[in-house]
């Protein structure tokens, strides 16, 4: 069986930069700078034989290359006590496209559809009780975070394995936007 997700890689230079953000919480498990990535869909477990026509149907998801601007950062679940430490994505319409794509490509390979509403963030942080003394000033202080536009050429579909630290992420296959 494959826990599966489809994603966009960072480009080095955006990990680097995020990873500047990643001090000052206790009680917080950073990702790593490796495992970074804006995930477009979850999948979860499938078998074989579901995993080759899931990557068969995304070589047919096409769109032209875009720009992605990262900007602010926040936390999940939006009320209650934070669990998940983020940084968000400027609106942009063709990561909606692609996202749609993605679906319908993954719809066509069998994949029931995903529930929840597609929140395009990057995971920074996994957040274990994080004293709110120390969180309100981290988020006050990097609110006016923004980094500089970078293309997106490609998306990725990675396995995910969970370990006892965190799950382990590798690269599948890299699906090119590009003719």
């Amino acid at each position: 069986m494959h826990r599966l997700f489809v994603a966009i890689e960072l480009p080095e230079w955006v990990k680097a930069e995020l990873s500047g953000l990643s001090y000052g919480l206790p009680n917080t498990q950073w990702v790593p700078d490796e495992q970074l990535h804006l995930t477009l869909r979850f999948i979860g477990e499938v078998d074989k034989v579901q995993f080759e026509e899931i990557a068969r149907a995304l070589t047919e998801v096409q769109l032209d290359p875009f720009d992605l601007v990262l900007e602010g950062v926040g936390t999940f679940p939006p009320r209650g006590t934070p669990t998940v430490l983020w940084v968000g994505i400027e609106k942009s319409e063709p990561l909606l496209q692609l996202r749609r794509r993605v679906d319908s490509a993954l719809n066509q390979a069998g994949v029931p559809p995903e529930g929840r509403k597609f929140s395009p963030h990057i995971t920074l942080a996994r957040l274990k009780n994080a004293p709110m003394s120390r969180l309100g000033p981290f988020l006050a202080g990097h609110a006016l975070f923004k980094l500089e536009p970078f293309e997106i050429e490609e998306f990725q579909l990675f396995s995910s394995q969970l370990t006892s630290k965190g799950a382990i992420h590798t690269l599948e296959e890299t699906f090119s936007l590009l003719d």
